[in-house]
């Protein structure tokens, strides 16, 4: 195995299920399929955002029209923020969720099952390797990961 393939093993993103998943209660949902990916969960933790998380979070977003709606709806209810890591993790996890507008998003992903309208689309993940570095130094402590060895697993991301 080359060194390149010992980074994939370690790749990380962050996944939040955001105010409209959590008071539906699919927060076991997104987590189950997850695991059942074969991902490892090194974080998890419900907040209410603070709003400078929030500010920092989409602070691309900051001149869209958008923007004031998003940080109101992200700061009305908890929200449950996890950290996932696995081989290609962080495209395999868009892939999971599905486009970001709940009409676009195709039946079985996250959002194609469970979102009903753009602007409540249950659930984030991070959009490159760069930036869940980024997002999970934002949301997470370093204290906050545990590093746990899952010999035990066995699936086809973690063969025997």
């Amino acid at each position: 195995m080359g060194s390149g393939s010992l980074v994939m093993w370690q790749e990380r993103t962050l996944v939040a299920v955001k105010p409209d998943g959590v008071h539906r209660r699919l927060v076991g949902d997104v987590i189950q399929r997850f695991e059942r990916r074969g991902f490892k969960l090194v974080g998890m933790k419900m907040l209410q955002v603070p709003k400078s998380v929030l500010a920092e979070h989409y602070h691309d977003l900051q001149k869209k029209p958008f923007y004031p709606a998003l940080i109101s709806y992200m700061s009305s209810g908890p929200v449950v923020a996890m950290v996932w890591e696995g081989p290609n993790v962080v495209c395999t996890s868009r892939a999971m969720i599905g486009h970001t507008d709940s009409a676009e998003a195709a039946p079985g992903t996250i959002r194609g099952d469970f979102s009903v309208h753009i602007s409540r689309n249950v659930i984030h993940a991070s959009d490159s390797v760069d930036g869940a570095q980024r997002e999970i130094q934002l949301w997470f402590q370093s204290n906050e990961l545990v590093d746990w060895a899952d010999e035990g697993h066995r699936s086809s991301l973690y063969p025997a």
